[in-house]
């Protein structure tokens, strides 16, 4: 059983952005030398400049043990299976895999900058909104720094003056994530326990998504189908704009999808109602039904504007989507 992902990531020393780099010197270091605690904490003394602190030093050290890159054994420090698979491979791809494993939050964070740049403040906000379990308080921006950071030494999120963004490798990582990572697991806060996140059924088929790109979304929402109202996450579908199968390329796209009920995403992909390009409700003059519940969240609501959050849904995409409808 894979074990509980870190709440706390960790910062390296040497600065925001050498993050990788000095995870790569320690490496290095303990692979050839094989160090008592000792050594690698003198190690560090003489390698990073006003590093002195043994509880600060450990500090990091414990963390890669967690990590799976370091592990302690009776004489000494050896590489951990995550230190020996990164040491290998020496690319991006497996680091992320390898800390998206272990740390929560990191790839949703990718997910949420692939909508824009963030403030510090914002990827807290997102973190928290997506993360409840991280407990920190509102406000906090230092453990989301770390965050920024170990993507910022990967060269998958930059910063620009307050701003952090993705780099054009951080957004081809999104693109491909979306699909990559859909048979990966998470525990979800207490409110959404038992429920399954990562995979979603309509009347047509099942479709598996990266359970964080799921939970970005919803968080996005509050949680919340605009259309009925339903509000339970364990009853709610990730629902694409542009199809998932004719438009892979804005699979990962955040302002290309919205949370709806298992009923009203089914209804949705059979084209029975849409939203134009002013989130007003508009309906398939063929859809009959004598369902109270359709009658009062879809065709009794017809020309009426849907609450949904500032920038969270793409109206171009709508318009898009829309002018494949005869009867739109």
């Amino acid at each position: 059983m894979q074990p509980d992902r870190l709440r706390s990531i960790v910062p390296m020393f040497g600065g925001g952005t050498r993050y990788v780099e000095t995870l790569d010197a320690i490496l290095a270091f303990v692979e050839t030398h094989h160090p008592t605690t000792d050594e690698l904490v003198g190690w560090h003394r003489g390698t990073f400049t006003n590093v002195s602190s043994r509880d600060s030093i450990m500090r990091r050290v414990r963390y890669l043990e967690q990590v799976g890159f370091l592990q302690q054994e009776r004489t000494g420090w050896e590489l951990g299976p995550a230190g020996t698979e990164h040491v290998e491979n020496q690319d991006t791809a497996t680091l992320l895999r390898i800390m998206c494993n272990r740390n929560v939050g990191l790839r949703s964070l990718l997910y949420a900058l692939s909508a824009g740049s963030m403030s510090i403040a914002e990827v807290s906000d997102q973190q928290l909104d997506t993360h409840p379990e991280l407990g920190w308080a509102r406000g906090e921006t230092d453990m989301a720094k770390q965050r920024a950071n170990w993507l910022r030494s990967m060269g998958l999120v930059e910063k620009e003056a307050d701003a952090y963004m993705l780099t054009n490798e951080g957004r081809q990582f999104v693109e491909d994530a979306v699909k990559q990572w859909a048979g990966t697991t998470w525990t979800v806060a207490a409110s959404d326990t038992e429920m399954s996140i990562g995979t979603y059924e309509t009347t047509t088929h099942a479709r598996a998504v990266d359970p964080e790109f799921r939970a970005t979304v919803l968080s996005r929402h509050n949680r919340t189908c605009p259309v009925s109202g339903v509000d339970h996450p364990g009853l709610l579908d990730v629902a694409h704009v542009l199809s998932w199968s004719d438009y892979p390329e804005y699979r990962a796209d955040v302002a290309n999808v919205l949370p709806l009920s298992k009923t009203h995403h089914a209804a949705f992909d059979r084209n029975l109602f849409t939203l134009d390009k002013e989130y007003r409700l508009r309906v398939n003059p063929a859809f009959e039904t004598e369902s109270e519940v359709l009658q009062q969240t879809i065709i009794n609501r017809a020309g009426k504007r849907v609450s949904l959050p500032d920038g969270s849904l793409d109206p171009d995409y709508l318009e898009q989507h829309n002018a494949a409808l005869a009867w739109v």
